[in-house]
C-alpha cells in the first residue's frame, strides 16, 4: 500500500500538514531527526527518526513512499548539502513524487540569501529525474509580528517595500492537497502568498489596530542593521540572512501577490488582519 511520507512534523508548518494529511485518511510516515515520541499522534500515521544529511537513514525511511513532501531543513551553514544528500536517498528509494517547500523567487541572485540555497535544491530536484511540484512560500504572515522587539519597534531596511506574506494554514491546505492528488500538478512551480502586500509601517499599524499593542516601524540603514544584531552573538551567515529578508523587501522582491492559495484550496487566502484575529482571541480594535 502506498504512503506519504511528511518529513518537519515536529514543525509548525509540517505539523499543521500532517493533520491536515490525517483528517483525509492518509497513511503517513512522520519523518524527523527526532520524530519518534515528538511527533503528534495521528490516525495511520508512524514515527521514523532519520536526518537529513544522512542518506543512508534517509534511504531507509523514504522506501515504499509514494509521495513525499520536503520540508527545507533548519537553517544551517551546511543546509544545502543536507538537502543534497535528501535528493540523493529520495532518488534512490524511487519516490514517486517529491513536494518540496521552496521560498518566493527562489533565484541564483535572489537579495535574500536564503532565498538563492532554495533554488540550488530546486535544480537538485530537478537533475534528479524526480517528479516534482514546486510550493514557493513567501514570508510567513505568522512570524511578522515577532520582528517587533520587546520595545513595539519593527527595526530593518526594508524601506517603503512590501511583503505578501503568506499564513502557515494556508500554506498547509495547499500542501495537502496537492500531496493527496499530485498528479495534476507535477512539475508545477506555485508562488505562495497572501492576498495583499503591506508595508512595514501598514504590518506595525494592522498589529496595533487589532492587538492593541502599540507597534512602530524603523527604517534602519544596513550599516545600522548589522549592528542592532551584534548583540545576538550569530555567524555572519545568519545576520546576512537576517538582514537580507528586509533588503528583498525594500528591492519590491516579495511584494507580488498571487492566486496560488486560492487555487490550490479552493478558499481565500487569509489577510493579516484576520491571521491575528484569530491568533489572539482577546484582541481589540485600537481606542482613539
Amino acid at each position: 500500500m502506498s504512503f506519504i511520507v511528511t518529513t518537519g512534523a515536529t514543525g509548525a508548518l509540517g505539523g499543521r500538514i500532517a493533520a491536515l494529511l490525517a483528517e483525509a485518511g492518509a497513511e503517513q510516515r512522520l519523518v524527523s531527526r527526532r520524530a519518534v515520541g515528538r511527533v503528534p499522534r495521528l490516525d495511520r500515521a508512524t514515527a521514523v527518526d532519520a536526518e537529513y544529511g544522512d542518506r543512508a537513514a534517509m534511504r531507509q525511511a523514504l522506501d515504499g513512499a509514494s509521495t513525499v513532501l520536503f520540508v527545507s531543513a533548519s537553517e544551517s551553514a551546511d543546509r544545502l548539502d543536507r538537502h543534497r544528500a535528501f535528493v540523493d536517498a529520495a532518488r534512490d528509494a524511487q519516490v514517486t513524487h517529491l513536494v518540496y517547500v521552496s521560498f518566493y523567487g527562489a533565484a541564483p541572485e535572489a537579495t535574500f540569501t536564503l532565498a538563492r540555497d532554495h533554488w540550488a535544491t530546486e535544480q537538485c530536484i530537478r537533475e534528479s529525474g524526480l517528479a516534482f511540484t514546486f510550493l514557493r512560500d513567501n514570508l510567513y504572515a505568522d512570524f511578522l509580528p515577532a520582528m517587533a522587539g520587546d520595545d513595539g519597534v519593527i527595526r530593518g531596511p526594508a524601506g517603503r517595500g512590501r511583503v505578501a506574506a503568506v499564513a502557515q494554514d494556508d500554506i498547509a491546505r495547499a500542501a495537502a492537497g496537492v500531496l493527496l492528488r499530485p498528479g495534476p500538478h507535477e512539475g508545477a512551480t506555485y508562488e505562495l502568498t497572501g492576498p495583499e502586500a503591506l508595508t512595514l509601517e501598514e504590518v506595525a499599524a494592522t498589529m496595533t489596530e487589532v492587538t492593541g499593542r502599540e507597534v512602530a516601524y524603523h527604517e534602519e540603514t544596513v550599516a545600522e542593521a548589522y549592528e542592532s544584531r551584534r548583540v545576538y552573538g550569530a555567524p555572519a551567515w545568519q545576520v546576512d540572512a537576517w538582514v537580507s529578508t528586509y533588503l528583498a523587501i525594500a528591492a519590491g522582491e516579495l511584494e507580488g501577490v498571487t492566486g496560488a492559495i486560492p487555487l490550490l484550496t479552493g478558499e481565500p487566502a487569509t489577510t493579516f488582519a484576520d491571521l491575528l484575529r484569530r491568533r489572539t482571541p482577546e484582541s481589540r480594535p485600537r481606542t482613539p
